[in-house]
């Protein structure tokens, strides 16, 4: 583990400890974005051999995950939250188009939910964002972007809802 990512780490671990909640996210989220400055520490966390969803660092009493994301072309993600977790997005490179959500109809277990759009916003690098428990949003990518994301859980072992934009 780099320094820059160990640092990090302890730092992730030390606000969602001290600020439980949606407090520590934000403090997590304003350190993104003065660290993203930092053209070292955007190639030490987000190298550009990085895959689509490479895991850097899982922390193992709290269980937060922080990811590096290269996409080399368009890609797009249909409306989504992070189940019973949370995601802070930060932007390193290109940027990210993203929708945010209301839930017009709950999704069950064989029934997509239905969400209409209620904000639409372009996250340039340096650009943090936090998404709450049950906050929906989708983001779009034209072109090759990169960006750090951090998740309150190992999302790969969550399974989520779906939802359709009405």
């Amino acid at each position: 583990m780099n320094e820059v990512l160990l640092d990090l780490s302890q730092k992730c671990r030390t606000w969602l400890e001290t600020y439980p909640g949606p407090a520590g996210r934000q403090k997590i989220a304003a350190h993104l974005e003065e660290l993203l400055i930092n053209q070292d520490a955007v190639n030490n966390l987000v190298p550009l051999t990085a895959g689509e969803r490479d895991l850097l660092y899982q922390d193992p009493d709290l269980g937060f995950c922080i990811l590096a994301h290269n996409y080399p072309g368009p890609k797009t993600a249909p409306p989504h939250d992070h189940g019973p977790s949370w995601a802070i997005y930060a932007q390193v490179r290109g940027e990210t188009e993203m929708r945010e959500y209301d839930l017009v109809q709950q999704a069950t277990a064989d029934t997509p939910g239905k969400v209409s759009v209620n904000k639409t916003y372009q996250m340039r690098p340096g650009d943090a964002y936090v998404y709450d428990e049950g906050v929906l949003h989708a983001p779009t990518r034209t072109e090759p972007t990169s960006l750090l994301r951090i998740e309150g859980t190992d999302m790969t072992q969550v399974k989520r809802m779906k939802y359709e934009q009405i």
